[in-house]
């Protein structure tokens, strides 16, 4: 329940991997349960196929084999929620609002909460014509077909994780594998089924925002991702992408027409954003020698990044591991996109000897995404902050990380080393994810920048969002916020900058009043640094925002030495 000061912030997320799901919820429990966060959260998504023990069950409800469950597709997940076994999958809209809850003389108002839960579905699916009622001695919710809701929930320091479970359009059929919440003797039905039609995602979460707002309070701030098998009558960003041939056979060979250099639509370049290009300092040039003569790479070169000139003639850049070669192919990045050649096993030496050589105090990694690597290259990284120890114990590693693609091993094999700092970057808002990040998603980096920080609380984490792709200054605020909530110490906000005319068409040049809006927002929900402006990017004044940081929160960002 809202109280003073807070506010519910609702987020649909898509479809997101159970065990990611959890560590979410978990870390914006964190977030609310300590006061880090001073807002609610209702995250809204949906599951691949599972089958969710809670702690009134023991698995003996699940009908299938264990043994059996990868030949339907699915997984089997014991978790802390209360009630039996119940299945979750695409199709099926789960909400876990994760809320303070009233105190009473006795504790948590555990059972308001559930009521209040069913209170808001009943409501939800009315206005959907749906007429639905909760049963005495049943949790969830009941329709004359069979139960179309099912509600379990956790409550610890005041705060509620899990949820509820609406079928809106699954595949019935698995829930034959199991007894539904251990009531043998109650069907199960959908939305769909009842209704006569195929209801829509996006039809029951606009018709559940409002009834949300009702039952947890206040005036919802909303951020809503893509939906499966959304309304083609309604105009999205994407669709625009494919009618310009954005992902035609032939992308390669079309270079799409520009005038005075602007794709149509396209603002002009307001005056500060002029870059002044020195190629003729010592500096870059001696630091461009060195690269070149020790075989690396550099993000500064493959990505164009702007502050090129100004790292490179103090001695600083950002080494770029595992090749030159993507295998993603996001629309913001100038990095070339293909199959990678194999690992170069004497890297990592080589990019603690240029390191060295430069004298650096703070290093700065990446790499492209290697999806075609078992571990995603997360070894290579290790590999490269070990050696860089040996030579410079001093050195501070920062590592900017793909996502791995969810994979918790391969973030602790990065993290076991205890970078200074761990950044990834969210790179934009929810609304904007899929035609921006191709394989990347929200959830997950959300989840993983929280796994980071429980991994090394001594570390720093760190994200970095682009302006001026399509997004709103009201959505980069609640993205703010969603970092705060998860555990996140800084921030770098910069302006988006077309690469080449393939790419995303520059929207707007934000202006820096804005950004400067941005460092204040992000200083009042208690990030410990903001580095926010029209040049900005991930790894610009890593140092300083590094110590800005420290000094913020204490010390308790320093690099833990091994």
């Amino acid at each position: 329940m809202i109280e003073g000061g807070a506010r519910l912030r609702i987020r649909w997320l898509g479809r997101v991997p159970y065990e990611e799901a959890l560590d979410l919820q978990r870390a914006i429990w964190d977030g609310r349960s300590t006061g880090r966060s001073a807002d609610d959260y209702l995250l809204l998504l949906e599951h691949p196929h599972t089958y969710t023990v809670g702690r009134n069950g023991d698995g003996s409800n699940l009908k299938i084999a264990r043994n059996e469950l990868g030949t339907v597709g699915a997984q089997l997940v014991f978790t802390d929620r209360g009630g039996d076994i119940t299945y979750h999958g695409p199709g099926q809209l789960v909400g876990y609002p994760i809320v303070a809850i009233p105190e009473l003389s006795d504790g948590w108002d555990a059972v308001g909460h559930l009521r209040r839960i069913e209170a808001m579905l009943i409501a939800t699916f009315a206005d959907l014509g749906v007429r639905a009622w909760s049963e005495d001695g049943f949790t969830g919710v009941w329709t004359d077909q069979g139960k179309v809701a099912a509600i379990g929930v956790k409550i610890s320091s005041g705060v509620s994780t899990h949820g509820f479970s609406i079928n809106v359009a699954p595949d019935l059929g698995y829930f034959k594998h199991i007894i539904p919440c251990g009531i043998p003797d109650r069907p199960v039905t959908s939305l769909s089924d009842i209704t006569g039609h195929t209801v829509g995602m996006e039809s029951v979460v606009e018709a559940l925002i409002p009834r949300a707002a009702e039952v947890f309070g206040g005036t919802p701030e909303v951020q809503l991702g893509v939906f499966p098998n959304r309304d083609r009558t309604r105009p999205y960003d994407i669709d625009a992408m494919v009618s310009a041939g954005v992902f035609s056979a032939n992308r390669g060979e079309e270079v799409p027409i520009t005038v005075r250099g602007l794709l149509p639509g396209e603002p002009g370049k307001p005056e500060w954003m002029r870059i002044r290009a020195d190629l003729s300092s010592n500096g870059f040039r001696d630091l461009k020698k060195l690269m070149r003569g020790m075989e690396l790479h550099t993000v500064c070169e493959e990505a164009g990044c702007p502050n090129i000139f100004e790292c490179w003639e103090s001695g600083t850049s950002t080494l770029m591991l595992l090749g030159e070669t993507c295998t993603r192919a996001c629309a913001f990045c100038d990095v070339d996109t293909g199959k990678p050649g194999p690992v170069d096993l004497g890297e990592p030496d080589r990019a603690a000897a240029a390191v060295e050589q430069m004298g650096l105090r703070h290093a700065v990694l990446t790499s492209v995404n290697r999806d075609d690597l078992p571990d995603g290259g997360a070894s290579v990284f290790a590999d490269t902050i070990t050696a860089i120890r040996e030579r410079m114990p001093e050195c501070e590693v920062e590592v900017l990380i793909p996502d791995f693609k969810g994979s918790l091993d391969d973030l602790e094999t990065v993290m076991t080393t205890k970078p200074a700092v761990l950044n990834h970057n969210t790179e934009t808002v929810l609304r904007l994810q899929r035609d921006i990040r191709t394989a990347a998603n929200y959830a997950r980096s959300l989840t993983l920048l929280a796994r980071a920080k429980w991994i090394n609380p001594a570390g720093a984490v760190k994200s970095g969002l682009i302006v001026g792709m399509g997004e709103t200054e009201a959505e980069v605020l609640g993205t703010l916020a969603d970092l705060r909530a998860v555990g996140v110490d800084i921030v770098t906000i910069g302006q988006y900058l077309r690469p080449t005319a393939r790419h995303r068409p520059i929207d707007r040049y934000v202006d820096p009043d804005e950004f400067a809006r941005y460092a204040t927002e992000g200083d009042h929900l208690g990030l410990a640094h903001v580095e926010a402006g029209p040049l900005v990017r991930s790894s610009y004044h890593a140092r300083s925002a590094l110590s800005s940081a420290v000094a913020r929160i204490g010390g308790q960002a320093r690099q833990v030495q091994v």
